[in-house]
């Protein structure tokens, strides 16, 4: 008949095989959610070369002249005239505030470097 040893060998060899059937489920469940995220990316990137290609379509300057022409009378558009292009030296100079006299501060963008003033996605510094 059968002997102790032989039963726990044939234990053994049946939780090995059960191990690795598991294993092997696991793994191809893992595949299968790879493979499925590998398809969402090619829809996505797709999705962004299509609305890519919309934009340059809706942006053309031959479509945008002909729109400023048919909608001219709502929009009240004119051409930019070169006088309306200045430098930096042209453009007036910040109107100081009462705090920036009473700190100290004259308007000068380098004097707070140690503090950025732009605050995005209403996170406050």
């Amino acid at each position: 008949m059968f002997r102790t040893s032989d039963i726990v060998l044939i234990a053994v060899m049946v939780s090995a095989a059960a191990l690795t059937y598991k294993t092997k489920r696991e793994a191809e469940e893992q595949l299968a959610t790879v493979q499925k995220i590998h398809a969402q990316i090619r829809y996505e990137e797709d999705t962004i070369d299509l609305l890519k290609a919309d934009w340059s379509l809706l942006t053309q300057p031959s479509r945008l002249q002909k729109l400023t022409e048919l909608y001219k009378s709502q929009l009240d558009l004119e051409p930019v005239s070169a006088r309306q292009i200045v430098g930096v030296g042209d453009l007036p100079a910040k109107a100081l505030d009462i705090q920036d006299i009473l700190s100290g501060r004259q308007g000068g963008m380098a004097e707070n470097s140690d503090k950025d003033p732009v605050v995005t996605g209403g996170i406050a510094q």
